[in-house]
C-alpha cells in the first residue's frame, strides 16, 4: 500500500497549565495552519529549549493543548542539548528526558523530551481494512536516490482519512526524502 510521507520537525505540545505558565494565565494558542492529522494545528508561539546552557530557539508549538507536555525532538538535536531523550510513541514519557522549556512569560522544567518513533497515521476503517491493529509494526519501503526500507514504523489509529507516514528530520535526511514524497507500507511484523 501507498503512503504519503510528512516530516516532523522538532515541536512541543503543551498541557493548559504549562500554556499558562509560559505565555500568561488564560492564553489561547493562536493557528497558523492546519495539520494534516486529527485535530492538529501549528502554532504562531514558540518556545526555547534548553538544557544545561545548550538552546534550541523558536520551537514551534503544536497545538490544541494537550494533558502532558510533550517535546520532540531527533536524535541529533538531542547531541547540541547533551541529553539522550528515548523513542518513544506519542503521549508515552516514560522515561523522557529533563528539559528546560523557556516562554515569553516564564520558564519550566519538565521530564518530557522524547524521540518520537517512526509512525502512520491511518484511520480505523482504513487499517481494518488492511487487517491492521493500532501499534502494529510494519516495514516500510522509501523511493528515493538514498532509499531503503525501514523497520519499525508503528500504526496509529487517526480521526482523518489521511494516511501519512511521519518521520523525523533526521530519518527524512538520511533517505533524502521530501513531504508528500510516496512510501510503501510493506508488512506486519511478526509478534
Amino acid at each position: 500500500m501507498d503512503v504519503k510521507i510528512g516530516i516532523s520537525s522538532r515541536h512541543i505540545h503543551l498541557s493548559k497549565e504549562d500554556l499558562y505558565e509560559l505565555f500568561g494565565e488564560n492564553y489561547k494558542l493562536n493557528k497558523l495552519k492546519d495539520l494534516n492529522q486529527d485535530d492538529n494545528y501549528s502554532c504562531v508561539e514558540t518556545v526555547d529549549i534548553e538544557n544545561e546552557g545548550n538552546i534550541i530557539k523558536n520551537v514551534r508549538v503544536v497545538g490544541p493543548v494537550r494533558d502532558k507536555t510533550q517535546v520532540e525532538i531527533s536524535k541529533t538535536d538531542s547531541y547540541l542539548l547533551k541529553i539522550n531523550p528515548p523513542v518513544r510513541n506519542s503521549g508515552d514519557l516514560s522515561d523522557a528526558s529533563l528539559i528546560t522549556i523557556i516562554g515569553p512569560k516564564g520558564k519550566i522544567k519538565r521530564n518530557c523530551c522524547i524521540i518520537a518513533t517512526r509512525h502512520i497515521h491511518i484511520s480505523m476503517e482504513e487499517a481494518k481494512k488492511l487487517n491492521y491493529k493500532n501499534f502494529d509494526i510494519v516495514n516500510v519501503k522509501l523511493n528515493s536516490i538514498k532509499g531503503g526500507i525501514i523497520n519499525n514504523v508503528y500504526i496509529k489509529y487517526s480521526k482523518t482519512e489521511n494516511c501519512e507516514l511521519h518521520l523525523d528530520l533526521d530519518d527524512a535526511n538520511a533517505h533524502l526524502l521530501n513531504n508528500n514524497d510516496i512510501a510503501q507500507i510493506m508488512e506486519v511484523e511478526d509478534e
